[in-house]
């Protein structure tokens, strides 16, 4: 797992912006970014370039840099990718992961778990994206995961903006189930379980 400054400020302020810690459509400087991550300038900086790339962050000339707005349709559209690609990426995952990955696996499952038992709605957010970075990690196809990296993340928000205790234990659920099969190299059940969690999460 990458644990580089930028990597890490990176993660903080996706996090701020995935549990709405950091409004949609709020006017933000780079100092208060610095303040919320608690890295320096240089990878704060590198943090809100990928941020921007990811649409997250809209840097805006003058005026500043604004969290991005939640628009209607963004929940469907990010949807129709991630039923497209997640499924191919488990399977592949379930390939080719190395034995680390899977062992990252076991313990990203392990604190969903632990999210079942006390509620934390937040820390399962924050697992949740460990294993998107797993899953990025083990599948070799770069333009999938290049393609997913984003959407997962825009997903997670439009999730959190709407979910509950039930919920999030029902994807808990689900998410194991995928690592499980990911884990023990099953392609075809890997396949099977990312394509029921992402019908699940496509249910707002």
């Amino acid at each position: 797992m990458q644990n580089s400054q930028s990597h890490l400020a990176y993660l903080a302020l996706e996090h701020a912006i995935v549990t709405l810690v950091l409004k949609p459509g709020a006017l933000v400087t780079e100092k208060q970014l610095i303040d919320l991550a608690g890295h320096g300038r240089t990878p704060v900086r590198e943090a809100i370039q990928k941020l921007a790339w990811q649409g997250l962050i809209i840097v805006r000339p003058r005026v500043g840099l604004q969290i991005a707005e939640i628009k209607a349709g963004d929940h469907a559209d990010v949807m129709q990718v991630r039923r497209e690609l997640e499924p191919i990426a488990a399977s592949l995952a379930a390939e080719h992961a190395t034995d680390e990955q899977r062992a990252a696996l076991t313990e990203c499952a392990r604190a969903m778990a632990d999210c079942t038992v006390n509620g934390d709605l937040d820390a399962f957010f924050a697992a949740d994206k460990a294993f998107d970075e797993i899953l990025e990690e083990g599948c070799p196809n770069t333009f999938i995961t290049v393609a997913l990296g984003p959407v997962q993340t825009h997903s997670r928000r439009l999730w959190y903006s709407t979910a509950n205790p039930d919920r999030m234990n029902r994807s808990i659920s689900l998410h194991v189930a995928v690592i499980h099969a990911i884990e023990a190299g099953r392609v075809e059940e890997s396949r099977k379980a990312m394509a029921t969690l992402i019908d699940y999460l496509s249910h707002k």
